[in-house]
């Protein structure tokens, strides 16, 4: 496959939509609606205490799937979950950032009961913050990568934050290497971009330098991100960083998010750009509409 080709979309459209995202407003629903009335989706992840079901983080609150085809609000109350990420190895541990309903920022918050209620552990350098991108490193859980302008970075659970720095471009997610809690991915406008010194200098992950949009560590160290004009691409954590493509069928959707089910790998599910969720039993190569 030419890595080369012309991208499905152009890079002033993927910043439009990525920036966007953040202005869609979900419409007033009941505690129970059908998966495809969930929108604005912020973030997404594999219940860990039953796999048939996922949570999502929205800008009204966080909703749990069911396998009739609904979601039912979870969290106590309606805010803006951004960041939203799971602990890995905790599953009771879910972290999170964002906006109260009311305005202002939450910081850096977590939920000790899978999504409904929430707590703020610690305000943030120069917060209290907004982290629209978060992650947690597999290879150490104290280590935590948060995306608030620039890249702040915990050492001690989300306690105490520092600004550690950033790519020069726009990023749009980031992800923490599941093998080594010094190595963070950002997908940015101008490409994927890889530290290997807690986010403090940067350079290219991938040779393709188009917008990235999604990038996310799975704990058997597989990194998965999605490139404009490439599509979903995947690679072990090893030097050199040898990329392949998984997926090119996305026509001009791109993906914002990702989750992978830690019980099993190949199960993969994304959030696309226009709010639908797309499963995957077979790692990536082929999706299917979630409550289309």
């Amino acid at each position: 496959m030419n890595l080369r080709s012309k991208p499905l979309i152009t890079v002033a459209a993927v910043a439009a939509i990525v920036i966007a995202a953040a202005a869609l407003w979900q419409a007033d629903a009941s505690e129970s609606i059908p998966i495809g009335e969930v929108s604005h989706i912020h973030g997404i992840a594999v219940d860990p205490t039953d796999p048939a079901r996922l949570l999502l983080a929205t800008h009204h609150g966080v909703y749990r799937t069911a396998p009739d085809g609904t979601a039912e609000q979870v969290s106590d109350d309606r805010s803006d979950y951004m960041g939203f990420t799971p602990h890995p190895s905790d599953p009771d541990v879910f972290y999170a950032s964002g906006h109260p309903a009311g305005g202002g920022n939450l910081g850096f918050i977590t939920s000790k009961d899978g999504g409904q209620s929430w707590e703020q552990i610690a305000q943030g350098a120069n917060g209290p913050v907004d982290f629209h991108a978060m992650d947690v490193s597999a290879a150490d859980p104290n280590v935590i990568y948060g995306l608030y302008g620039d890249i702040q970075i915990s050492r001690d659970g989300g306690k105490t934050w520092e600004v550690a720095g950033a790519p020069q471009a726009d990023v749009f997610d980031l992800g923490a290497s599941a093998t080594n809690p010094d190595i963070v991915y950002a997908a940015t406008r101008d490409g994927l971009m890889v530290s290997g010194d807690g986010a403090e200098t940067w350079m290219p992950a991938f040779d393709v330098q188009q917008p990235a949009t999604m990038v996310q560590a799975a704990p058997d160290g597989t990194v998965y991100a999605f490139v404009v004009g490439t599509g979903l691409i995947r690679t072990k954590e090893e030097p050199g960083l040898i990329w392949e493509t998984v997926s090119s069928d996305f026509g001009n959707r791109v993906l914002l998010h990702l989750a992978i089910d830690p019980s099993e790998p190949k199960r993969l599910f994304a959030v696309t750009q226009d709010g639908a969720i797309l499963a995957s039993t077979d790692g990536g190569r082929n999706w299917s509409g979630l409550g289309a």
